[in-house]
């Protein structure tokens, strides 16, 4: 079944950043009750409202990573320090403490207390010994990771209590036991790699894994772009020790076709996908490359599990950047980059469209 945006039982908002200060590319979003976070990656800064948005252009309460609202320089066109930002785009909140993957300083940076005043520097730093550093794996290119090193990070995700980074250069994902209250504190566990050092490549893992998300009920979903699919662990605590028990996009371990070699796509493939999210009883996979959401409502059990339903293009086969436009973009996406899930709202990073969609009652 596919839904056209807004859908019959849905309510359609869209924003586009400040109206002096628009969206440049948004890559993450993240829903916390009524506040909005977007990392507006193309931009190098996080904006954050603290009740969500009633505008298509309204100014944020919070911009991070710049020194005044409407700057937009990588690390504020400077040295990079504790407040600066250069490609953020995974980020999560808890509304007391905020994580952002901060990509391409390859770290993570953390605040103990949410953010109130623009600006802020972050109180700790993973992946750096300190906030002035930010060579892959801390020493440049081409040197070996470690369980305190990152090479951008994009995805991340925390149940209030652990933390997870998709280390996607590196191609694992970290796992702390505890959210680091210290600079450079290393990973207690690795997901993706026998040891710490390891880099190679190993089609029972994420090649690319841009995007790591957990469910309510302790299922892990890990999106390894490179691969076009999406890996699903029944229980977060089996990544360690085994693969994935589902495959989401491709029929084998072995295969990694973009969908699947087909020249369309169907309701079982995946073409350069950024992003999962699970809801209440199923999964949604931001099909980017497809420029749609795909939504199983139950979690798939078996590898190569065709989607119930879409949000983008008129059907499964169709793949196109803002498809049927002849009546503009409203019903249509252009590289979904991003989902977030809070109550009955789901929250879109639209990024080929510069926006980020709100869809009340999904």
């Amino acid at each position: 079944m596919a839904i056209h945006l807004p859908q019959a039982n849905a309510q359609l908002r869209m924003f586009n950043g400040a109206y002096d200060n628009p969206f440049l590319a948004p890559r993450g979003v993240h829903l916390l009750g009524n506040k909005l976070l977007v990392s507006d990656t193309g931009k190098n800064r996080v904006f954050i409202w603290n009740q969500i948005p009633t505008q298509e252009f309204q100014s944020p309460d919070v911009v991070l990573g710049q020194d005044i609202a409407t700057g937009t320089g990588r690390n504020q066109g400077s040295k990079i320090s504790a407040s600066t930002m250069q490609y953020p785009s995974g980020l999560w909140s808890n509304g007391k403490i905020l994580a952002v993957a901060d990509a391409w300083n390859h770290r993570v940076l953390i605040w103990h207390n949410f953010p109130t005043q623009s600006g802020q520097p972050a109180d700790v730093v993973l992946g750096q010994t300190d906030f002035l550093g930010n060579e892959p794996n801390q020493l440049g290119v081409g040197s070996t990771p470690s369980e305190r090193t990152m090479n951008w990070p994009y995805g991340l995700t925390s149940d209030g209590e652990h933390l997870w980074v998709a280390d996607t250069g590196n191609r694992r994902v970290l796992y702390y036991d505890q959210i680091p209250t210290e600079n450079n504190a290393p990973a207690d566990k690795v997901i993706g790699k026998d040891t710490f050092d390891d880099r190679d490549y190993d089609h029972q893992h994420a090649i690319w894994p841009y995007s790591v998300k957990l469910s309510p009920h302790g299922q892990l979903a890990i999106t390894d772009t490179q691969y076009y699919r999406v890996l699903l662990w029944e229980r977060w605590t089996d990544a360690f020790s085994q693969p994935a028990s589902v495959i989401i996009g491709q029929p084998t371990w072995e295969a990694n076709g973009q969908n699947q070699f087909g020249l369309f796509p169907q309701a079982n493939t995946l073409n350069w996908c950024y992003d999962s999210c699970f809801d209440n009883t199923g999964l949604w996979v931001a099909d980017t490359g497809n420029s749609r959401l795909l939504r199983f409502s139950e979690l798939p059990q078996q590898h190569n599990q065709p989607a119930d339903s879409l949000i983008g293009p008129k059907d499964f086969s169709t793949s196109s950047e803002n498809a049927e436009t002849i009546n503009g973009t409203n019903n249509t996406l252009y590289w979904p980059f991003s989902i977030s899930i809070s109550g009955q709202t789901m929250a879109l990073a639209d990024t080929g469209n510069h926006r980020i969609v709100l869809i009340d009652n999904h």
